[in-house]
């Protein structure tokens, strides 16, 4: 079986004064977190989708979910955890307790908050999942990236044609990826940033799935913008 998982856990401080999470904010004529389910919505090849957002949101997501899809039977929202990994656990979770989880369950990972993921992009992550066990999306750098290990002086200047930059999906073996997550040590844990490097940490490969430079991600007033004119653009 598989699985969408979107992560709407942010609350958007890098947005500004808002009155809301970011992805709940309007863009189009639509909240950014619809936009988003919609492009897993219509792709017949998950189950169910489980939305994971902060406990006081969740009545409210529900709404937005019977108002703007009006189907409370295959999307599901439920609390996330206190961090990344930790609500991607409690979609895993609610599969095990509801489903069983399977040796090829496969669940796609993905920000509520790139509301411009195409059909492609999840189709190539259900895809290298399943034949992986684990992949990301990326798209290639176009900047130099520039290390600095104390915030002030350049440690190193990595050749830019091995770097990518990292965007969602990231999709994974159910299984595989809860077995590693529990073996991991708290020192471990406390480096992660996303749920790739679990499989990273524990020296297990993980698939590159190429992109798209407008799969952005809504983090800034700035983007606000760019989305409104990418969503002219879709209609």
């Amino acid at each position: 079986m598989n699985f969408g998982v979107i992560l709407a856990g942010g609350i958007g401080s890098r947005m500004g004064n808002v009155e809301k999470p970011k992805q709940y904010l309007t863009v189009g004529d639509k909240p950014i977190i619809i936009h988003t389910l919609e492009k897993f919505y219509v792709n017949s090849n998950f189950e169910k989708i489980i939305v994971l957002c902060p406990g006081q949101w969740v009545g409210h997501t529900r709404d937005l979910v019977k108002k703007y899809l009006n189907d409370e039977k295959r999307v599901v929202v439920i609390q996330g955890g206190d961090t990344r990994n930790e609500t991607i656990m409690n979609s895993i979770r609610y599969i095990e307790e509801n489903y069983g989880l399977q040796e090829d369950t496969i669940i796609v990972t993905h920000d509520s908050v790139r509301p411009f993921v195409t059909h492609r992009i999840i189709e190539d992550n259900i895809r290298y999942a399943k034949e992986f066990g684990a992949c990301d999306t990326v798209i290639t750098a176009t900047d130099t990236i520039v290390q600095s290990d104390d915030g002030q002086i350049i440690s190193s200047i990595p050749e830019r044609s091995k770097m990518y930059q990292g965007q969602t999906p990231q999709s994974f073996n159910a299984k595989d990826l809860k077995d590693l997550y529990l073996s991991l040590s708290n020192e471990e844990k406390e480096i992660l940033t996303d749920a790739a490097k679990i499989f990273v940490i524990k020296g297990k490969p993980v698939h590159l799935v190429e992109g798209e430079v407008f799969n952005i991600k809504i983090t800034y007033p700035y983007d606000l913008r760019v989305a409104e004119t990418l969503i002219k653009g879709e209609k």
